[in-house]
């Protein structure tokens, strides 16, 4: 079974590459920005016809949030574009596509979590193409899985969970905001769960949303990090509402995953504990 991640040096790849050698009977193709660009059609055409792939797990994407908003163009080449590319070649070498979407696809409105049927309605760029990107998918092919998460964090490359181990080490002070409700999502469970994917063969192809359960705000995903790191009285940590930013994001956002679970018999942790599994283990 020959695998391509694509996007490999973010978090997601680096997961994958983590669990890769729990899957013996897997060969793995992980390929980064640098060595596969997936805004260039003729790099991507040649390399699916040079080598015979049986799944591509797409992790890459554009996901500065904040950025998107002034560079909408390459936010969309990346996010929408390229997966057009991806799912075109997918659809002509008979290769399954995992795709990894967002939960900001979502206005925020809805005050219980998000089902894989519900509108979609994005008040950002980056949430807008990500969604078409959705669409390309559905357009083109029949044999894939659109995984959305949320807030996603792991002991990789730059995240939330690393910023507040360093600003904890260093006694920084914290405001954080309540604003928004949301589900921090470890990826290496996002990582497990579709390499188990694969290594089942399963053919319930489709949209799932997959993310941790439970719901929380950033100010929680904080205090439960300095709680278990025992620094909650030597770091400053405030609460707050309203915090500046130049896109827009839901106030609401968990995901419903109770479709994923009874389709794939799957166990997700709640994100309490699996965030406090991953504490433990970088220790």
């Amino acid at each position: 079974m020959r695998i391509l991640v694509t996007g490999a040096n973010g978090q997601l790849g680096k997961c994958l590459q983590k669990h890769a050698g729990k899957f013996q009977n897997f060969e793995f193709l992980f390929e980064s920005f640098q060595t596969l660009d997936i805004t260039s059609q003729e790099q991507l055409e040649t390399y699916f016809s040079s080598k015979k792939i049986d799944y591509c797990v797409n992790c890459a994407a554009y996901t500065n949030v904040e950025a998107a908003e002034e560079e909408k163009d390459l936010a969309l080449q990346v996010n929408a574009e390229a997966v057009k590319f991806i799912s075109e070649l997918c659809k002509i070498h008979h290769t399954r596509l995992f795709h990894i979407s967002t939960d900001y696809v979502f206005d925020g409105l809805k005050l219980s979590p998000y089902l894989e049927t519900d509108s979609v309605n994005p008040i950002n760029i980056y949430g807008a193409s990500k969604l078409q990107g959705e669409a390309m998918i559905s357009e083109f092919m029949d044999q894939y899985f659109i995984l959305r998460t949320s807030w996603l964090y792991s002991e990789f490359g730059h995240n939330f969970f690393n910023t507040i181990l360093k600003k904890a080490d260093e006694r920084a002070e914290l405001n954080i905001t309540t604003e928004q409700i949301g589900t921090p999502t470890n990826a290496n469970d996002l990582a497990l769960f579709i390499l188990n994917l694969i290594q089942t063969d399963s053919k319930a192809f489709g949209l799932y949303h997959y993310s941790n359960l439970g719901e929380a705000t950033w100010y929680d995903f904080a205090r439960l990090i300095l709680e278990q790191k025992q620094l909650k009285n030597d770091v400053d940590l405030k609460a707050t509402f309203s915090y500046p930013t130049k896109a827009q994001r839901p106030k609401f956002s968990v995901l419903d995953k109770s479709h994923t679970e009874r389709t794939f018999g799957t166990k997700i942790l709640h994100w309490r504990e699996s965030l406090v599994g991953l504490l433990k283990e970088v220790e």
